[in-house]
């Protein structure tokens, strides 16, 4: 496994869509490794492939559905083991009419938020890292997410959806969802 290099704005292959993933071989394989050990790295919970210049529809997620959570701050429970997602040639079946809105960010463009109204819930079909058909309900932060990825994969960037962009202050926590 090794780290990939993230791609920042203005770089065209965020702004194109990328291209469907037909062969499952090594060397998707080892791509898919090196994503998630890249997203990890950044640290972020999702990375899609576009991010490190590869025009794939392929996308990976990881993040534990109550990181965010501040009910879930009982110091005694262990805490949620993380779920890690492999999307290929992911599509949104279906969406919520519920509409959330919600701050994001971006491993591609550094130092912006911005605020985006998201569906609630959606309904993806997908491929796994082997080439098998899923189909994933997801909700909340985690289809956010999703949605986020997703976006990626069509050229679509968060500065594109939201109600408005600005720069964190030094005392802010920056929200990077990839």
């Amino acid at each position: 496994m090794a780290l990939r290099e993230i791609i920042f704005l203005p770089e065209p292959i965020l702004r194109r869509k990328a291209k469907p993933v037909t062969k499952f071989d090594k060397e998707l394989q080892t791509l898919i490794d090196d994503m998630i050990e890249t997203m990890r790295e950044a640290p972020g919970v999702g990375l899609a492939a576009p991010q490190v210049n590869i025009p794939l529809q392929l996308a990976v997620v990881e993040y534990a559905e109550d990181e965010d959570d501040e009910e879930a701050e009982d110091m005694d429970a262990p805490p949620k083991p993380k779920k890690l997602y492999v999307l290929i040639n992911p599509e949104i079946v279906k969406k919520s009419e519920e509409k959330v809105m919600g701050i994001e960010g971006c491993l591609s463009i550094p130092g912006l938020q911005g605020e985006v109204e998201r569906h609630e819930a959606i309904q993806v079909k997908a491929l796994n890292r082997h080439g098998q058909p899923v189909k994933l309900k997801v909700d909340g932060w985690m289809a956010r997410i999703f949605q986020h990825e997703i976006d990626h994969l069509n050229g679509i960037l968060f500065t594109d959806l939201a109600t408005r962009v600005w720069k964190p202050r030094e005392d802010e926590e920056p929200v990077d969802l990839d």
